[in-house]
Order: C-alpha cells, then sequence, then structure tokens
C-alpha cells in the first residue's frame, strides 16, 4: 500500500438508468463510443484511468490543474458530440474534482480523497464540473476558464461542510435538461471480397436518395484500400429491397464480407447503423450506429463515410489475418504465407515477430512484386528496433527504405505504402522526403487514420509537436488500434518534448500494457520520471531498461534519432542522463600486469 497526494476525477452519466431502460444496447455501445472519444484527452492531461463502472469512471492525475482542464475538455468534447444526436440520444456526464491525500493499492485508490470527488460528482449539473474548494484554491491561477463559487455544500459521511466551484459549457443551460475495382492487387490475390448492400432507407421514401448516397460513398471509400477487392455498385444493387439471406448473396456475388446498413431520418436527425458481416459463418466481426445532426447534409454524409471506413477497413483486415489458409498446406501461396506472416504481426511478441518476418520474406521470394509484403516488412523491421528486439544496422535501414520504395513503385495507388516510405524518410531524418509521402498517402485515401497519423509523425521530428498530437490523438479517436501505427509511444514522446510529463506517462503507461518491453517507451518512461523530479522511481525505471537491455547507453539509444531540432535531442539526453542511463560504455582499461609483462 502507498500514501499520496493525488487529484480524483469523477464522473458518471445523468439519467443512465432511463437511458438503459428504453434502449439498452444502444446505451452501452454509445457509452462506449464516448469513453473512447474522451479517452486520449485523459491522457494527455497525464491522467490515468483508476476504474471503469457501468455508468461511469473514476481517474487518477498527479496535477490538480491537469485533472480540472481534461475534465472541461472532456465536457466540451462531449457537448460538441451531442449536438449531433437526437434528444432523447443525449448523454450527459457529471463530474466532481477533488485533490487530497489517497491509498493506492493493487491499482485502485481509496480514501476520503476519492469519496469527496464521488459526493462532488451528484452534485454536477449535467455536462458541467463541480470542484472542491482546496482543489480549486490550487488551480485556480492556472485555469482559463472561469468557475463560480456554488457555496458551501455537507455530503453524508463527510464531517466538515465541503465549498463548491463550478464549471458548465458557456451559453448553455444544462440544468433540467431532458436529454433530447480500384484494388491493384492482382487477381490471385484477391482473396478477400467486400460487398457493401444497399442501406435499407427506414424513412420516407423520399429519403431513397441518402441511404443510396451513403452506400456508394462507402464503396468508394473501401475501395481505396489496396488489401482487399470491394464489389462495385452493379454487382451489390441488384439485391435491394430483396429479402434474401446474407449467406446466399455472399455465394452469389462470392462475396467474403458483405457490409449491411440502415438509414433512418426523423427531422433534422439522421442516424446510420452498421455491420461486418463473415456471411459463411453467419459471424457479425463488427457494428456501429451514428447519430447526427443533418445540418450541411453533404459534409454530415462525408463525416459518417469517414467513420465507417476508419472502423470497417482495420477490422477487415484482421480478420483476414485470422482466416486459414485458402490454400492446401502442402501448396501455399505467396499471398497465403503474407496472410500467415500478418496473422504473427497482430500478436505483438517477439517470436511473433521473428516468425512474421520469415514468412513476409518467404512470400516476397515466391512474388517479387508483392507490393503489400514490402510494405509490412519494412514495417516490422523498423519497429523491431523501436521495441529493442532487432539490433539496428546501417544495412537495416537501408533495407527497409528499398523495401518502402519499391512497394509505392509496384503499387502507386496504394495509401498504405506511401504511408511506409513516408515513415521509413522521416526516421531517417529526410524531413521534406516525408512530408511529400505522407500528403501523397492522405490524397491518395482521404479515410485513411493511418495516412493521417503518419502526417503527425512528420510534424513530430521536425519539432511541431502541438500538431503532432492533435494527428496522434484523432487516429486514437477514430478507434485506429490497429499496431502498425504505434499512436501512445509517439504521444508521449512528443508530450515529454513539450515538457509536458504527466501526460508522457500516462501515454507511456498505455504503451506498456500493449507491450511490457519496448525500449523505446521504458526509455522515455525513465526520462519523464526524471524531469519530474521523482528520483527513486525513475532509477527504477532506469533499472528495468537496463536489465532488459543491458548494452543501453544514451549514445547508442540516440543513434536511432534523427529529429530536426538538436534542442528536442538535448532535452531527451538530459532526461535519461538523469535517470541514470549511462551515456557510453566506460573504455577497456588493461590491466598493469598485462601492460609491464
Amino acid at each position: 500500500m502507498e500514501r499520496r497526494l493525488a487529484a480524483i476525477v469523477c464522473a458518471d452519466v445523468a439519467g443512465y438508468s432511463r437511458m438503459m431502460g428504453s434502449d439498452e444496447a444502444g446505451t452501452h455501445a454509445a457509452f462506449k463510443a464516448h469513453r473512447s472519444a474522451i479517452y486520449p484527452i485523459i491522457l494527455n492531461h497525464g491522467g490515468r484511468i483508476v476504474k471503469n463502472t457501468g455508468d461511469g469512471f473514476l481517474l487518477e492525475f498527479p496535477s490538480v490543474v491537469g485533472a480540472i482542464e481534461s475534465a472541461i475538455a472532456m465536457q466540451a468534447l462531449m457537448a460538441e458530440r451531442n449536438n449531433h444526436l437526437p434528444a432523447d440520444r443525449v448523454m450527459q456526464f457529471r463530474m466532481g474534482i477533488h485533490m487530497g491525500d489517497v491509498i493506492a493499492d493493487e491499482g485502485e485508490v481509496f480514501g476520503d480523497g476519492v469519496n469527496i470527488a464521488v459526493r462532488l460528482e451528484a452534485v454536477a449539473a449535467p455536462g458541467g464540473v463541480a470542484v472542491s474548494g482546496k482543489a480549486y484554491g490550487e488551480a485556480s491561477k492556472h485555469l482559463s476558464a472561469p468557475l463560480v463559487d456554488a457555496g458551501n455544500h455537507r455530503f453524508k459521511n463527510i464531517a466538515e461542510p465541503v465549498s463548491v466551484w463550478t464549471w458548465e459549457p458557456s451559453g448553455s443551460d444544462t440544468r433540467g435538461r431532458e436529454p433530447r475495382d480500384t484494388s491493384d492487387l492482382p487477381a490471385q490475390y484477391r482473396t478477400a471480397i467486400v460487398g457493401v448492400l444497399p442501406f435499407v432507407n427506414l424513412s420516407d421514401s423520399a429519403d431513397e436518395y441518402f441511404s443510396d448516397g451513403i452506400t456508394e460513398d462507402l464503396i468508394q471509400a473501401l475501395s481505396l484500400q489496396s488489401f482487399y477487392r470491394v464489389l462495385s455498385r452493379n454487382a451489390t444493387f441488384s439485391f435491394k429491397g430483396k429479402n434474401l439471406s446474407t449467406r446466399l448473396i455472399a455465394r452469389e456475388i462470392d462475396a467474403t464480407y458483405l457490409i449491411q446498413g440502415s438509414v433512418r431520418r426523423a427531422g433534422a436527425k439522421i442516424r446510420v447503423t452498421a455491420e461486418l458481416i463473415a456471411p459463411e459463418k453467419g459471424e457479425q466481426l463488427w457494428a456501429g450506429r451514428y447519430d447526427r445532426d443533418i445540418g450541411d447534409l453533404f459534409a454530415m454524409q462525408d463525416e459518417i463515410t469517414t467513420s465507417l471506413c476508419a472502423a470497417l477497413a482495420p477490422e477487415i483486415y484482421r480478420a483476414e489475418a485470422s482466416a486459414p489458409a485458402r490454400s492446401s498446406s502442402a501448396d501455399l501461396t505467396a499471398w497465403d504465407r503474407f496472410l500467415r506472416g500478418l496473422s504473427h504481426y497482430y500478436r505483438q511478441t517477439k517470436a511473433d515477430f521473428e516468425a512474421s518476418i520469415a514468412l513476409f520474406r518467404e512470400a516476397i521470394a515466391l512474388d517479387p512484386e508483392l507490393s503489400i509484403g514490402r510494405a509490412y516488412l519494412a514495417t516490422i523491421l523498423l519497429q523491431g528496433v523501436h521495441f529493442g528486439w532487432i539490433r539496428s544496422t546501417r544495412e537495416l535501414w537501408a533495407e527497409a527504405m528499398s523495401l518502402a520504395e519499391s512497394s509505392v513503385r509496384l503499387d502507386p495507388r496504394s495509401s498504405f505504402a506511401f504511408a511506409i516510405l513516408s515513415y521509413v524518410h522521416a526516421m531517417e531524418g529526410h524531413y521534406e522526403e516525408a512530408l511529400d509521402a505522407g500528403k501523397r498517402a492522405v490524397e491518395l485515401n482521404p479515410y485513411d487514420m493511418g495516412a493521417r497519423g503518419v502526417l503527425g509523425i512528420c510534424h513530430f521530428v521536425i519539432g511541431d509537436h502541438r500538431q503532432a498530437i492533435e494527428l496522434f490523438s484523432t487516429a486514437v479517436q477514430r478507434g485506429n488500434s490497429d499496431p502498425r501505427f504505434q499512436w501512445a509511444a509517439l504521444n508521449a514522446f512528443s508530450h515529454y518534448l513539450l515538457g509536458q510529463y504527466d501526460a508522457s506517462l500516462s501515454w507511456a503507461r498505455e504503451a506498456l500494457y500493449l507491450n511490457p518491453n519496448h525500449l523505446q517507451v521504458l526509455a522515455v518512461r525513465a526520462a519523464a520520471l526524471a524531469q519530474l523530479e521523482r528520483t527513486e522511481e525513475a532509477a527504477q525505471a532506469a533499472e528495468v531498461l537496463l536489465s532488459s537491455f543491458p548494452g543501453l547507453t544514451v549514445e547508442r539509444h540516440l543513434r536511432n534519432f534523427r529529429w530536426k531540432t538538436p534542442a528536442d535531442t538535448a532535452h531527451y539526453r538530459e532526461g535519461l542522463l538523469k535517470a541514470g542511463v549511462p551515456l557510453s560504455k566506460p573504455a577497456f582499461v588493461e590491466p598493469v600486469s598485462k601492460r609491464t609483462a
């Protein structure tokens, strides 16, 4: 057990029981979507989730300023998201914040510091924040948003009255508010065939154009991916209005996956639902729902298409990676070897990385023109270096660059290929080339959140960390958890270089959940702890780093960093040295007895 000073944020959803009573599945899905959207805000302010409850969550922050700013930013985002929802689907959090002593034990926190935050949450307005006078007194000089004195309150089981300060979104009265065939892969590799069935119009027949428009836009957006083939409009619209099973439709058009959905319009509101199906097994692989205010019709339609594509594309990748080989085991094709390599890659262990590299090499040897295999192999080689699983050599970096360049040459319409070329250039310190390739990736597929995140890497290496964080956070908010893109690790570095060490630690913690032995994340965590003067913890973090990577030195580690701004490198070097990471290997001195012998 440990006792420490912390800022605690307690949140729950106003009217959650009523919402669950009217639509249990929809309310739960909406709550999870909102929670995912605000998650990067928590990490960006240095917080961590202590626990999730059925209708809320408990957060811990090392800084009370970070806790209050995070709560206000979360509520502002929720207000923006709620603007798109019909009145009966509006979901509003109430948040309470207190600063005090807590007892930490096995990842949880206890004590009056927590109890008061829970009580404060109960008096917060829906969509608002209630802060204890103690917390406000510590933070008030550093806050940009105004809070209002709400007087003293007495709470159950709390001996002394608690002064309360509140915040609500400006211009709103939230109290008492009622909820209101373009793939470039050769034919033999098109093992995944995706059919988008016409979305069903559940509204007036005059709105048929809109449901058809969503379907056509989604077909076009998904077809920009080079991993699978998307059937044309003509192939799937022939089934419009026909009550056939998805299994029969899939067999008729030879589709591996089907996407189906519906559109419902009520006044100025629109609801779009969609699901991804593996029809042979009748298995639902993904489902989502989007409630929007019509507003600018075309902008809203584009936003829904982007959200659908960002969610669906990675799910098809994952499904294909776990699919059995489609050739006999005695005669695997290059594509089957690639898919087997992909299945190992998604497991993210050192042994699986090694197996994946071997299978990708076999696939490329069987077919030297397999562009996507080259792009993945370049990715995994550099990630292996960053994780500390592969030794960094000039030959390896040259191979990664050659693979990325040849991937683009073989498939010049692949946004993924250009994104990987941008990534390699950025890691090599070729700043202009990286930016050019990154912009090209986004142009080729504006719906690819991975490509937008790689643009963030371009901003990161030139020192524009605020823009990088914005792009990384957008990728996280879109639910892009594809391991090709290490957003948590990148966010940890960007926040560190901005001097936002608590946020850096939050993102480092997130990255280490996925890969507890990530070399670069272990290193930036030690540096951030040292900069916070948490000397003992920094020394322990450095010890963990050096026990996992015994030969590591600051000089050796920094060889793989080619940041444009010398001050960024110096800042990172300083943190590593303060944590106790050795600068260089000690020079070997020959024993006197041997020199004089």
